[in-house]
């Protein structure tokens, strides 16, 4: 049985060719697109169709990609299973240079019911975390802009370090599970670990803007070395 992987990077913007090589060197199909970190995305511009000779699809993101790899796996049926590296259990705004917000995503023509950001938080720290206007947004989080996780119909493979400084993942992480009930789902999480895990084979992740992303090079990999063996699990079933 083959099995496609689409794999999603995150607000960075630079593709994860390094965990593409690796997956490829695995015998999987492995497509890693660009896709522009913007506004109101549409979903339906992934190019899952190229990978439609496999017998089975997963979607594979980091953050953004993430978010993006959830929403695909409950809305377009020809996913199969979803691995989340520091993943969102909500749809989250996009901030427009005139100050408005809009959706990050649409689909089917229509943007998706987001979390809007609290525009009176302000970071305390240098470089910023947002792991704080991330909880301080979701207090009026509307209830349609939770990603229908438990519409996604294989297995959810989450990876979230403890240490998070970004957003917090092992807190949406634990939603995600808790909302898709006794559906196949499995978290992989180390205290220490920050924002980008490192499978092994990797080198760390440098792009992106200016912000505190969390733990250390030593717990981001022990992260990426549990993560890597449930991957393949995931895979292989």
């Amino acid at each position: 049985m083959s099995t496609g992987v689409l794999l999603l990077h995150g607000s960075s913007g630079a593709p994860d060719l390094d965990r593409a090589r690796l997956l490829e060197a695995e015998g999987y199909d492995v497509l890693v697109p660009r896709w522009p970190v913007t506004h109101e995305v549409p979903l339906e511009s992934f190019p899952l169709a190229e990978l439609a000779g496999n017998d089975r699809l997963v979607v594979m993101g980091s953050s953004w990609g993430a978010e993006a790899a959830l929403l695909l796996g409950a809305l377009d049926e020809r996913v199969d299973s979803v691995v989340a590296f520091a993943p969102s259990a909500y749809v989250w705004a996009r901030s427009l240079e005139d100050g408005s917000q809009r959706s990050a995503w649409t689909w089917q023509g229509e943007p998706l019911p987001f979390v809007p950001f609290d525009l009176d938080w302000k970071s305390e720290e240098d470089p910023p975390s947002y792991t704080g206007m991330y909880r301080q947004s979701l207090r009026a989080a509307p209830e349609q802009a939770r990603i229908p996780v438990e519409r996604i119909r294989g297995e959810v493979l989450l990876v979230a370090g403890g240490d998070d400084k970004v957003w917090p993942s092992v807190e949406f992480a634990a939603e995600i599970e808790r909302r898709r009930g006794d559906r196949p789902t499995r978290t992989v999480t180390v205290a220490a670990a920050g924002h980008r895990a490192v499978l092994p084979g990797e080198e760390p992740k440098t792009a992106g803007q200016r912000m505190a992303r969390g733990g250390t090079e030593a717990a981001d990999r022990e992260l990426g070395a549990h993560a890597w063996s449930e991957i393949l699990q995931l895979l292989a079933d």
